[in-house]
């Protein structure tokens, strides 16, 4: 009997600290279309406070691949946010831009690419209780 209650007080505290350790979702974004193994590909998780003005709430990077690269945002509570996607070819960390404006770097969004800058609007999705998986193009 004195087994038997060491068992069940092992499973239960397992189970305990399991629970612990997964606070959130898993959000996975899988970027398609990658033209270039230069570099590195950049995601980052937006709230909108953060979406175009500053560091994502959560940011991850890869080393590139042609083809597709996954990239994954563990422990993500639940909310309304948004993924910014972008590689990086020179690895300087920043988007560059040609004299005219336009981007000379591959990005993407979590939403419909609109022309013009991208939106929180038109790229945000909500996060409750199940972890989701995105496929993006550049």
């Amino acid at each position: 009997m004195k087994r038997l209650g060491i068992i069940l007080g092992l499973v239960f505290t397992s189970m305990i600290m399991q629970a612990q350790d997964q606070e959130g979702v898993t959000v996975t974004v899988t970027i398609e279309n990658v033209l270039s193994d230069e570099g590195q590909i950049i995601g980052s998780l937006h709230t909108a406070d953060t979406f175009m003005k500053a560091p994502g709430v959560q940011n991850k990077s890869k080393d590139a691949s042609i083809g597709k690269v996954t990239l994954t945002f563990p422990n993500v509570k639940p909310g309304t946010f948004a993924l910014m996607l972008m590689h990086d070819k020179n690895g300087n960390q920043r988007m560059d831009f040609e004299p005219s404006g336009m981007p000379k770097e591959s990005y993407a969004t979590s939403g419909d690419m609109a022309f013009g800058p991208p939106s929180f609007d038109g790229s945000k999705f909500e996060v409750a209780d199940k972890d989701l998986e995105f496929r993006v193009r550049f």
